[in-house]
């Protein structure tokens, strides 16, 4: 946090929070404070930051966000020693940059309700980092010692991603106002409900209770938003959305909007792939001479020591390649360079053991006895890296409602920076999974049941009126189909019962679905990929690998399709369909039987139905798979 050009240490957050917990925008409740991560212009770049390699998903971030994104940087880590030395050294205050949000605080003595300058004062604890705290100046009714001033807890936030301060002055005084008078935060009884806090002006006696801000209420009593980004500082020009008041830490006042890429092996040359992972480092070179000094400089200190056993003429060349090939790329607007998932799945298809690297080993197994029909192979994944990248966020409402099929709708999107950004953060994991490809032709018979034609329709206009009750336009979101249905429910059933004997809880897995129609462009498509990734060096430890061999699998196949049957839920579950109260995309789902963590799924619980699986109370005719395996 910065007070007169001075940062001070109030916090830590594990990496990973940074990308989809706290990230830019978000605002982040500490033990004595309530702080807000700051733009990227505030980040710095120089200290304990490290560049990650990716270039698919850089292609990626550029086609969303601009040609100017040059890097991928890891948030800044304080050096290994900065814990034992001075909290006063510069290494020992390495982070992201935060400041006080909300910008109006009550003390907990007199219930005074006012902004943090001048009634408040910042006390540090460089030593103790989660004792910096505000203090109420001169509290009347604390003799002792200045207590400690509280964040207020109501914010108000709009549909469009902005975030400001309640508006006390304007909610008390029902208007605008010249009244001077202080302002107090009653609260009576033990509930803490907005129906029993009261604001109360002392200059003009006004009063007015909390509940006024919420439901209907809140719709004629309070003012239209003033398009205020904090983390910016800078306000847009208009918005015409009401204000909505949340509460401090409420789970949708930031959505991150990210997006993510497997490193796959382009090439089989062991030179092409060597300068492929270090391309951070070598590509920013620019002749012979300096790579040379480059080699030497990091064979000193014991790094890039695998490309000692290659002339340095024969690495200049393979670097020169890439360099032209990367210029190429960038001076074309290929539309594919969004489609992230189309190059994985031609790697994982083909499965040659001759592409491995370091950073991804497959391994080809035949698919569970009784199920060849179903899926035509499965790929062990052995080893596996994931570059994950935050371009964005919104707030009241989830991204999910904004991301389908890889399309972002760039207007509910908030920026990162206040210009074009130059660089984003990400972070890179390691770890492994298992590939399960689905036979095509299998799988285009079921989709010819007529059973299925009628689903289809039902399924498309549900989707339709979900977009509609949300203000979103249909045509502009691409429905995934009933393919994808099918493999979202499969993937969810399966990790639910990998999750009891592979050794990593049901929020450590996670799924990518590969799914096209054979009419899409770069179809057809069918394929799940359940993995589980740490941020380690060295990932995981092969829990999650083991339970693929065939027998196995097939057990585990075996157990997730007989729980999908029936749901402790039903048959309130399995009769479930979108069209009541179009709350969610989901059909037979409930949290008792398909449902993941939010870390889990890549589309939040949103088409999923176990009748498309097997055999339900209600339904037999959808089911893929058949009521007793042959």
């Amino acid at each position: 946090m910065s007070q007169s050009n001075y940062k001070y240490r109030v916090g830590e957050l594990r990496p990973s929070q940074i990308l989809f917990s706290f990230g830019v925008g978000a605002v982040l409740d500490l033990p004595n404070l309530s702080v807000m991560v700051m733009g990227l212009e505030d980040w710095n770049t120089q200290q304990g930051v490290v560049e990650l390699g990716e270039q698919r998903l850089l292609a990626a971030i550029r086609r969303e966000l601009g040609q100017q994104v040059k890097k991928l940087l890891a948030p800044p880590i304080p050096a290994e020693d900065a814990s034992s030395g001075s909290p006063f050294d510069e290494y020992a205050r390495t982070g992201i940059p935060v400041a006080p949000f909300p910008g109006w605080m009550v003390c907990p003595k007199c219930r005074l309700l006012a902004p943090l300058y001048p009634y408040f004062q910042l006390k540090e604890n460089p030593y103790r980092p989660d004792q910096t705290r505000y203090v109420h100046l001169n509290c009347s009714k604390s003799q002792k010692k200045d207590p400690t001033a509280i964040p207020s807890r109501f914010l108000v936030s709009c549909d469009r991603g902005h975030l400001d301060d309640f508006p006390w002055l304007y909610f008390v005084h029902r208007g605008n106002t010249a009244c001077k008078g202080s302002i107090r935060l009653e609260e009576y009884g033990v509930s803490g409900s907005p129906s029993d806090i009261v604001v109360k002006c002392n200059g003009c006696n006004s009063e007015r209770r909390l509940s006024d801000a919420f439901g209907e209420l809140a719709k004629k009593n309070m003012p239209r938003c003033r398009g205020r980004h904090p983390h910016l500082r800078n306000f847009d020009e208009s918005c015409d959305e009401q204000m909505k008041t949340i509460l401090l830490g409420a789970s949708n006042s930031w959505f991150p909007i990210t997006l993510s890429a497997l490193s796959i092996p382009i090439t089989s040359n062991q030179l092409e792939q060597l300068v492929e992972q270090n391309w951070t480092v070598l590509g920013k070179t620019n002749n012979l001479n300096a790579l040379e000094v480059l080699l030497q400089a990091f064979s000193a200190i014991g790094q890039l020591q695998e490309l000692s056993k290659y002339k340095t003429d024969r690495i200049w060349s393979v670097i020169q390649q890439k360099q032209l090939q990367h210029q190429q790329q960038s001076n074309i607007d290929d539309e594919s360079a969004r489609d992230l998932k189309t190059p994985e799945w031609q790697v994982f298809s083909s499965a040659d053991p001759n592409l491995n690297t370091p950073d991804f080993q497959l391994r080809p197994v035949k698919p569970p006895s009784g199920y060849e029909n179903y899926f035509s192979q499965v790929v062990l994944v052995e080893r596996l890296r994931e570059v994950r990248a935050l371009i964005g966020f919104t707030r009241i409402q989830s991204p999910g409602d904004f991301i389908d099929s890889g399309e972002i709708l760039t207007e509910h999107r908030v920026a990162l920076s206040r210009s074009n950004p130059k660089w984003v953060p990400a972070s890179e994991v390691k770890g492994e999974g298992i590939f399960i490809q689905f036979q095509e032709t299998t799988l285009h018979q079921w989709e010819k049941n007529p059973k299925l034609q009628d689903y289809k329709l039902q399924a498309v206009d549900a989707y339709r009126n979900w977009c509609r009750v949300r203000s979103l336009d249909p045509d502009k979101i691409h429905f995934p189909g009933i393919r994808y249905i099918l493999l979202h429910s499969f993937a969810h059933a399966l990790m639910r019962q990998m999750a009891l004997e592979c050794g990593y809880n049901a929020a450590s897995l996670k799924e990518r679905i590969y799914s096209k129609r054979p009419e899409d462009e770069g179809g057809p498509m069918a394929g799940i990929l359940i993995y589980t990734a740490a941020p380690d060096s060295e990932g995981t430890l092969g829990g999650l690998v083991s339970l693929g061999e065939p027998k196995t699998l097939g057990y585990h196949i075996d157990q997730a399709l007989e729980q999908m049957r029936l749901c402790a839920s039903d048959p309130l579950c399995a009769e479930h369909t979108p069209f009541k109260g179009a709350t969610s995309l989901h059909w037979a789902a409930c949290h008792a039987c398909l449902f993941s963590p939010e870390t889990s799924c890549e589309r939040g619980n949103k088409y999923l139905d176990r009748a498309v699986l097997i055999s339900t109370v209600l339904t037999t005719d959808l089911a893929f798979f058949p009521e007793v395996k042959v």
